[in-house]
């Protein structure tokens, strides 16, 4: 793991979509990062953190 990885994480933490919009960009998992989390804050950040460090 990369300090990349780190500050993507510690974003994926504050704010889940972001973190996942900056690896990403606007595809399938960011809109999937955004209703999780705006069904349930905790949810969203276990998929970032998930989608982020899977490889």
């Amino acid at each position: 793991m990369g300090a990349a990885t780190c500050v993507d994480i510690l974003l994926a933490i504050l704010l889940p979509p972001l973190g996942v919009f900056l690896k990403f960009g606007c595809k399938a998992e960011f809109w999937i990062c955004l209703l999780l989390t705006i069904l349930g804050y905790i949810p969203g950040i276990i998929y970032a953190i998930y989608i982020i460090t899977r490889n």
